[in-house]
């Protein structure tokens, strides 16, 4: 028989025995009456003394749930109501059991967990952490209750605590280990408390490690060889009297290609330099960028040739920069060219220099040349990337220029943000932290070049 089916049965029961009392009290005040006593005082007789039964029964009801307990059997309509409420406290039971299964089961996976894993208070105060959290920043389960800023006192690590969940992953040394790197984030957690979550990415730094250092050794052996294979072939060029014979066509391309080797390699070499060291604060200085971007335009004019791209120049001639002179000369003069190669003969090409409203000096240039589909943008500042390979190719270019333009934002602490529609054209700007910039005597320059070009 089912559970709903038993439920049944039993509530039937009850409404019989409510029935036979009901019937027993009547019965008791016929009793009465025929006894010779007057019928209305015997029927009020009957409904007061099975009215009493029922305010005793619902009393003995009330007892037992006062005292978590069923107590004794109660019969008829309140049996029912007794009945009802031992299976609600069954059912709660069951519920509360089944719960504290599923805390505990949560529990132990979150103690398990190889990441550290930190709840933190308002007042960044502890108020959970697994044992990865006490392995990899060094806690102890006695630190719960304890500002986590406190126990972890390193500026970086403080000041990136209050930029709350709005601020960026953290690359961190693990105070439980000198070589150990953590990458720690911030999420949102309930309605006011905080996750802190510390994956170890030791390994990972490894693994860039040495792809970085397999980089730069290949680049370092082969810049020797190349070098001396380009002589040779110069030489041989120069030897070479016919110069419209096939042995001097073989001899050109040649050329053209261990000068275009030479230059992966020296990018690959820059470019590993510049993932694995950083930049001494006395090689920054002020730099006139006015300046700076005058030559890096008269240069793109050259390149342009007879394309005639017009080259618009709009600078802020106060607007000076503290950085390193060489490395923004790459970086910007890479994304001009690009500018250029990129847009068809007669096309316009704007090169800005100026400061925001939040006071950030922002560099950019605004082409209207060939466009980037979207789907490409997230990935052209990957090595060796390119959209059109055999354009690329053509245009000599090396598929590393937009990796070492973000490893030199990145050491300037910029950001490299990019706009662009296929056949719309394309801006890529650059936005320097607001401390970067000085400010000299000057004034804004009018829109240059479209006269120079013309």
């Amino acid at each position: 028989m089912s559970h709903s089916q038993r439920v049944r049965r039993l509530g039937v029961a009850r409404w019989r025995q409510e029935l036979f009392l009901l019937l027993l009290f009547l019965l008791l005040g016929a009793g009465v009456m025929m006894a010779g006593g007057d019928a209305g005082w015997a029927l009020a007789l009957g409904v007061s003394g099975y009215a009493a039964s029922l305010v005793y029964r619902l009393l003995r009801v009330a007892r037992a749930a006062r005292r978590h307990h069923s107590g004794a059997a109660v019969y008829g309509l309140p049996g029912l109501i007794q009945d009802r409420q031992r299976r609600i406290r069954a059912a709660w039971g069951r519920r509360q059991r089944k719960l504290a299964e599923l805390l505990k089961r949560y529990h132990h996976s979150a103690m398990s967990v190889p990441d550290a894993m930190i709840v933190l208070a308002p007042n960044r105060e502890i108020e959970w952490l697994n044992h990865a959290a006490c392995e990899l920043l060094r806690l102890n389960r006695s630190d719960v209750g304890l500002r986590v800023d406190n126990l972890i006192r390193d500026p970086v690590f403080t000041s990136w605590l209050g930029e709350g969940v709005a601020g960026r992953a953290l690359e961190f040394q693990s105070p439980g280990g000198e070589h150990r790197a953590l990458s720690l984030r911030l999420e949102a957690y309930g309605d006011d408390r905080l996750l802190l979550i510390g994956r170890d990415v030791t390994a990972l730094y490894r693994l860039q490690g040495v792809r970085q250092d397999f980089v730069a050794n290949v680049s370092h052996e082969l810049r020797t060889p190349l070098t001396v294979l380009a002589g040779y072939l110069e030489t041989l060029l120069d030897t070479e009297a016919d110069t419209e014979g096939e042995l001097f066509r073989i001899l050109t391309h040649m050329h053209q290609q261990s000068e275009r080797m030479r230059r992966i390699v020296e990018d690959l070499l820059l470019l590993s330099r510049l993932e694995t060291t950083h930049p001494d604060a006395e090689y920054f200085e002020s730099i006139d960028m006015q300046g700076l971007l005058t030559l890096i335009a008269d240069d793109a004019r050259l390149l342009s040739g007879e394309e005639r791209h017009d080259i618009v120049c709009a600078f802020d001639e106060g607007l000076w920069l503290v950085g390193i002179v060489r490395e923004l000369h790459s970086a910007l003069s890479n994304l001009v060219f690009n500018a250029v190669k990129y847009t068809p003969g007669g096309g316009r090409i704007t090169i800005g220099w100026q400061q925001n409203e939040q006071g950030e000096p922002v560099f950019f240039v605004r082409d209207t040349g060939i466009g980037i589909e979207p789907r490409h943008i997230p990935r052209l500042t990957e090595r060796f990337y390119r959209i059109d390979v055999g354009r690329s190719r053509t245009r000599g270019g090396t598929g590393l220029g937009l990796a070492i333009v973000k490893h030199v934002i990145l050491r300037h602490g910029a950001r490299l943000d990019i706009v662009s529609q296929p056949n719309h054209g394309s801006t890529f700007s650059v936005t320097f932290p607001a401390n970067r910039a000085e400010r000299h005597v000057g004034r804004i320059l009018p829109a240059v070049g479209a006269s120079e070009s013309a």
